[in-house]
């Protein structure tokens, strides 16, 4: 049997659908009247998305943020929410109090209402967000520009070392080992800063299926290449790399779930998107530019490497 990855079987479904010329985004837009509907989908599965250790409400709050961090890339602030929650028959009422506590917190955390949804029974829990919002427009995957700055909206490598933490049993310093698990248990979605530097914004993306992938969609569909000169990292990263041999690039570029913004900038731009984010305590990350050509590669003073599409990818081979 011909194994299929996740790109491959949205493909099917897009063309079946009658979607031939559909293009990828964090969102999708339609318009219903005069108005901009602006809506995602993202869907929680127990066995592939809940670690040990995380508790209930983390994960339900966190099924939340996968949605909101896909409009924080956009610039557009989600007003309304639909849960689907699939339950095993198993589960207790102390179970589902904390499900629905994590939800509750989720909507007030990002000033949004869940207004209604569905429930099932099945063999594993399933959380299945929808929301919804309006916008003018969206900032899209393919609008850099030669010259423009590449930013990411905080540092990368600590959501796979903390699921290296968590299932591998790897070493790290207590202070280190706080702050990956927390990057696991209680993403932050930098959505204010979304809204605010949209405007500055001519292309930007969701990093949640890991930066290699998000940079090479963002390349793709620009049709520009992405020179990087800085990695997006602390350098308690590269120490908890180096004590458990493992490659810094990989845990920067192929881990997934960090929830961050990346996003193309005009140097003219850059001062006002450095203020808003020092406003906000946001680390900023200035990782390269946007030059004529194809494909991501880091830049050092002694070669240059290319960075391939080796982030999370469901059905991977």
């Amino acid at each position: 049997m011909l194994k299929l990855n996740e790109k491959e079987i949205i493909d099917i479904f897009q063309k079946k659908l009658g979607n031939k010329k559909f293009v990828s985004e964090d969102v999708e837009i339609f318009r219903v009247g005069k108005i901009n509907i602006v809506t995602k989908v993202d869907t929680l599965v127990e066995s592939t998305d809940i670690p040990l250790g995380m508790k209930l409400d983390d994960a339900a709050r966190k099924s939340v943020v996968a949605c909101v961090s896909d409009f924080a890339a956009k610039g557009v602030k989600p007003l309304f929410g639909m849960v689907s929650v699939t339950i095993p028959k198993q589960f207790s009422k102390s179970k589902i109090m904390s499900l629905a506590l994590g939800l509750s917190k989720a909507a007030k955390e990002f000033d949004l209402k869940l207004i209604g949804g569905d429930t099932n029974e099945g063999r594993e829990l399933v959380i299945q967000i929808s929301l919804f919002g309006t916008a003018k427009k969206i900032v899209k995957r393919n609008g850099a520009k030669v010259n423009d700055v590449i930013i990411t909206t905080g540092p990368f490598g600590y959501s796979l070392a903390g699921l290296k933490i968590l299932l591998e049993k790897k070493n790290a310093t207590t202070e280190f080992s706080k702050k990956a698990k927390k990057t696991v248990f209680n993403p932050m979605p930098k959505l204010k800063f979304g809204i605010i530097n949209q405007k500055f914004f001519s292309s930007s993306m969701d990093s949640s299926d890991g930066l290699s992938s998000t940079l090479n969609e963002m390349s793709k569909q620009s049709k520009k290449k992405f020179v990087l000169t800085k990695l997006p990292a602390n350098q308690d990263l590269f120490e908890f790399a180096k004590s458990n041999r493992l490659d810094p690039i990989d845990l920067i570029f192929n881990g997934g779930e960090e929830y961050e913004i990346v996003a193309t900038i005009c140097p003219t731009n850059l001062s006002k998107v450095r203020r808003s984010a020092r406003a906000q305590k946001i680390p900023l990350f200035e990782i390269g530019y946007v030059k004529k050509g194809f494909g991501v590669m880091y830049k050092t003073d002694t070669k240059e490497t290319q960075i391939k599409d080796k982030g999370w990818l469901h059905f991977r081979s």
